[in-house]
């Protein structure tokens, strides 16, 4: 028989801040929120157990990111998370092309030019989403709102919780090859709890 761990809500004093942040289909990640995700890390049975009763789940990834896990988003993908995908595969293409380590994805700054190598190495694939080069700079923008990646000089950094992106890339990746690497938690689908912005 399970054993209802007790909940002691003195201990969550980020309570307010953490539901309304993954509520909202956004990303905590450790490089980002850095006091807010020591928060969590301290007490995250306590959050689980707390936002698993109340009908939600947390999943919090050990690469240093967290979100509130929807089981039905996946048939029903968003176009900000579909652009997103399209994006982040055509940004590890390139990567992987100029020889990048892409688990080191974290180091890389995209900015205008890196923009304009994918707009011309993924121009059809862009072009049917609707995405030029400042429907780019939106979407990361958007990116950075949903926790994905932050400003940085000159441009954009990619956070941890591109690891969820990056572990659907490796395994179709691999797919294509015949092989999946293997330790790739791929189980998950990718999704965001927002509904899309109008056009």
């Amino acid at each position: 028989m399970n054993q209802a761990v007790t909940l002691h809500l003195g201990r969550l004093p980020s309570l307010g801040a953490l539901f309304e942040l993954f509520n909202a289909g956004k990303h905590l990640n450790h490089i980002a929120e850095p006091v807010l995700w020591a928060e969590l890390e301290k007490e995250q049975e306590q959050y689980q157990e707390l936002f698993g009763r109340l009908g939600f789940t947390l999943r919090v990834d050990r690469r240093g990111f967290a979100w509130f896990h929807f089981d039905n988003a996946s048939s029903n993908v968003s176009r900000t998370t579909r652009q997103l995908a399209l994006l982040f595969m055509l940004l590890f293409e390139l990567k992987a092309d100029e020889g990048m380590h892409l688990h080191r994805f974290g180091d890389w700054i995209i900015d205008r030019a890196v923009l304009a190598k994918l707009l011309e190495r993924g121009h059809d694939l862009l072009l049917a989403e609707g995405l030029d080069e400042e429907s780019l700079v939106g979407l990361l923008d958007r990116a950075c709102a949903y926790g994905f990646a932050e400003s940085a000089a000159g441009g954009w950094r990619l956070l941890p919780a591109v690891w969820r992106y990056l572990d659907h890339f490796v395994k179709l990746a691999g797919e294509q090859d015949g092989e999946i690497e293997e330790g790739v938690d791929v189980s998950e689908a990718i999704e965001t709890s927002e509904e899309d912005e109008p056009a």
